[in-house]
Parts: structure tokens; sequence; C-alpha cells
């Protein structure tokens, strides 16, 4: 790659970094329910604060984007992550820590929306976009694994009851990344006339498999964020594990998805994205069950590391059926599918109300059911080469 072009590319890279902090409400949620003492039911809507926007902005603002310009996208749901992330230091209460959540849902869904595509305009050679989209996961990935790292130290160095300071930390880090970029000169693409309306996206969905394939990324997500979110909580009420102990198990969830993922981009060069589909989904479905009767600290561990591990290459094969089955509407098919990640905010709750009403095991159960419609849609799709 050009000296050039790398100078281009880094700071939009970087981005991939603030995409990651939104995995923060599995760990930080904890420090939340018990400052101001909240059931697991509400706690549970947590991450549907963050998650749900997805749902709302998926379409809007990719037929926005085009009018905005792609640069200008990433830099609004930058400044609108950073308004957020200083809201608690200005005034802490349990409103601006939700609004602090919101207004992270609305910056990173924002920037889910846009920033691949502004990845399109600093890599000229095809060949390597690829590569750089896989580079940005990995990066988000590092950031979902820094995340409770973060939080947990804000929390050792100022104590359990200033543990919303990770939000100006993080606020602070995206300001960074803001001004990074904002100095780059990035030549903007050139502005699309087709208009894309709300109701032409969502005739996609009578389509069956295009709607299998939204269904299954709306659950592939609700896994994800589900996941990470039970991990902690069950490491404390099975075994008693400390608040700085139990940081361990999102990261070992992070980091088996992120060798996850650079495992599932070799070999799904060698191996079909419904195979690997199939494969992975299944053992993903073992370790949930593993996890429900795990007798131990340690096992309990290898499953949650498991899960993540197995479930990491799934959103991305997912999203390559789905523009296989209708490749001529590529645009109108990404924003249909992000906003599907919604998911992570709606599987929640049922999880913190199965909590409350069954205890923890019944919590991964609600997991597990999210596993077993993919299963089904993994044999249900049949891959279409044609494209």
């Amino acid at each position: 790659m050009k000296q050039n072009s790398m100078i281009k590319t880094l700071p939009v890279l970087a981005a991939f970094f603030v995409m990651g902090f939104c995995d923060i409400v599995g760990i930080s949620s904890d420090y939340m329910q018990s400052s101001f003492g909240w059931s697991s039911t509400m706690t549970g809507f947590v991450p549907s604060l963050v998650f749900i926007w997805f749902l709302f902005l998926g379409i809007p603002i990719g037929n926005k984007m085009n009018a905005w310009g792609r640069k200008n996208t990433v830099l609004i749901s930058m400044w609108v992550t950073v308004v957020g992330m200083f809201l608690p230091l200005i005034v802490y209460s349990s409103w601006t820590c939700v609004a602090a959540y919101v207004l992270l849902g609305i910056g990173n869904a924002i920037l889910q929306i846009s920033l691949n595509p502004l990845l399109n305009n600093v890599i000229s050679d095809r060949r390597l976009l690829a590569s750089g989209l896989t580079a940005g996961q990995v990066i988000k990935a590092v950031s979902s694994l820094v995340g409770p790292e973060i939080v947990l130290f804000v929390t050792l160095r100022f104590g359990d009851e200033h543990w919303y300071y990770c939000f100006p930390t993080l606020g602070v880090i995206t300001l960074l990344f803001a001004f990074w970029l904002m100095a780059t000169p990035i030549k903007r693409e050139q502005p699309v006339s087709e208009h894309i309306s709300v109701k032409d996206s969502l005739s996609l969905l009578n389509n069956r498999i295009i709607l299998i394939l939204f269904l299954g990324i709306f659950f592939i997500v609700g896994v994800d964020v589900a996941t990470n979110y039970i991990s902690s909580k069950l490491m404390a009420v099975r075994y008693g594990w400390s608040a700085e102990q139990v940081k361990f198990a999102p990261q070992v969830y992070f980091l088996s998805r992120t060798v996850g993922a650079l495992l599932g981009t070799f070999l799904l060069v060698r191996v079909s994205g419904i195979r690997y589909f199939r494969w992975n989904i299944v053992a993903c479905g073992l370790m949930l069950v593993g996890l429900m009767f795990a007798g131990n600290a340690a096992l309990s561990l290898v499953c949650i590391g498991g899960a993540g591990f197995f479930a990491s290459s799934i959103f991305s094969v997912i999203y390559s059926l789905a523009f296989k089955e209708c490749p001529s509407k590529i645009n109108q098919i990404s924003g249909l599918m992000i906003t599907a990640v919604a998911g992570g905010g709606i599987v929640t709750p049922f999880l913190g109300m199965a909590i409350d009403v069954a205890g923890i095991t019944a919590g991964v159960a609600v997991i597990l059911v999210c596993v077993l419609y993919l299963v089904y849609s993994s044999f249900v799709v049949k891959e279409n080469s044609n494209n």
C-alpha cells in the first residue's frame, strides 16, 4: 500500500476502536445496577439503550449518507458519542447514565453504517479491501477486549462509586480519533442520486431467504451481546467471584471471539460459508448447553470462550449469504441487515427477566434459544453462487 494511502487509512481503521466501545455495557451495567439498586430485569434493558438504535437508524442513515458524505457521517457519529460520554461527568444520575448509553448507541449505529463504506474511499486496490475490513474488525475486537480493563482501571483508581468515569475516558479517546480523522484529507465519493425508501428496503423481506437471514443477524447479535452481558454475572452468582475477578469472563469471551474471527478469515477461503455456518453454530450451541450445566469455574470459562470462538464469524457469513441472494441490491441489503443489529438490544431484556424469574441458568437458556434458530436457518438456507 502506498504511503499516502496508508496515511489516510490509519485514522479510518482507528475509528473501528471506537466501534468496540458499545461492548462495555456488559461489565458497566453491573456497576450501574449496584449504584442505583436496579433489578436484573431493569438492568437487562441497558444493552437495549445501546443497540435498539440500529432498528431505527439503519436504513434512514444509509440514505442520508448519500447527501452528507461518508467521512462527515463518521464524524457526526463520533461527536454524538463524545457528547454522551461527558454527560455523567457533568451531572451524575441514573438519567444522565441512561442518556450516555443512548448517545453511545446512536453514535455506534451511525458509525457502523458509515465506517465500512469510508474504508472503501481510502483503499484503492480492491484486492486489499477485504483485508482492510478484516483489520477493522480485529481492531474492534481488541477494543471490546480492552473495554472491561478500562472500566476496572477506573474503579480501582477512583473507587466503585466513580465507575462512571469510564464514560469520559472513552470520550477523550473518541475525541482524539475524531480530530485525527478531521485533519486527514479524504476525497469524497461521488454523490448517489438513487433514493432508497424505507418501504423499498423492507419489501426485500418478502423474499423468504432474506427474511431468514435478517432474523439470523438479529439473533447472532443477540447471542453476542447476551453472552458478554451474562458472562460476568454468571461467574459472580455461581462462584462468588469479586468485581475484580469477574472481568476475566468477558475478556475470555472477547479474546476467544478475536481468535475465532482471525481463524475464520483464513478458513472461509477454503470452506463454503454455509458449511462453516453449520459447523460453528452447532458447536456454539453445545458450548451453551455445557455452560448451563457446568459445575466449576474453569469449565464455565471454557464454555464462555467456546461460545465466542464458534460464533465469531457467523455475522459476516450471514451478511455474505444475503449479498449472494440479491447481488443487484447490495446497498439495500446492507441497510436492512444493519437494522437487524437491534437484536443486541432486544434479547437482553428477556434474558434479564429470565434471571429474575428462574435464575442464571434460565438466562443462558434464552441465549440457547437464539442459537437454535440459527441452527435451523443454517440448514434451511442454501448458498447462492450466482453473484
